[in-house]
């Protein structure tokens, strides 16, 4: 008889826990952090960051990581099991979005880095909805998140697992207020890993 796959973990983490002797500690970790919802702990959390890192993948795995950020609250949890944020104008290439087109899997981090030091994964499959589409369903969506400007998609993300990340290696950041002009003497974002501005 063959034994159903264990619901959390792909084939790779079990051959490489089995490999390093970690099978057990990994189980434990699986039974006792890893969720296949988002925990009333883990929304109000979601809903005070105002920033996640993503990672999405094409139809190939070419892989990109990408950051979002807004006001407390732009990433809307709808459900226990469905967030979702708004996509606005950037430069144009649309990576992050392009690649859910091609693979809809996609991974969500959140770390808090000034007050309790823990990071949270959500990962799911995610769909792109117009603003009106999404509203349609959910007519709580947020609205005003970035002042004069409107999303030019949604992203909904149906959860599939959501667990901490340890917090002991996670660093302090002391919140700064954004500069109120742009520095004359910076390099324009396109220009600054161009020779004369490339980093050393």
């Amino acid at each position: 008889m063959t034994l159903p796959p264990p619901p959390f973990g792909s084939a790779g983490e079990r051959q490489l826990q089995q490999h390093f002797g970690t099978a057990d500690r990994a189980d434990r970790f699986y039974d006792r952090q890893v969720r296949s919802h988002l925990t009333p702990e883990m929304r109000e959390f979601i809903g005070r960051q105002t920033m996640v890192f993503l990672a999405s993948a094409d139809s190939r795995g070419e892989c990109d990581a990408s950051l979002r950020a807004g006001p407390p609250g732009f990433v809307h949890v709808i459900d226990a099991r469905t967030l979702a944020y708004p996509e606005f104008g950037g430069n144009g290439v649309m990576a992050s979005a392009g690649n859910m087109i091609e693979n809809p899997h996609l991974g969500m981090l959140f770390v808090d880095f000034t007050h309790h030091h823990v990071g949270l994964h959500v990962n799911g499959v995610a769909h792109l909805y117009h603003d009106a589409d999404l509203r349609g369903i959910h007519p709580g969506l947020p609205t005003g998140v970035a002042p004069g400007r409107g999303p030019e998609m949604w992203v909904h993300l149906t959860v599939e697992e959501a667990y901490i990340h340890c917090s002991k290696h996670i660093p302090h950041l002391e919140p700064a207020p954004r500069p109120a002009g742009r520095d004359a003497n910076r390099p324009r974002d396109a220009d600054y890993f161009t020779e004369g501005n490339r980093l050393r």
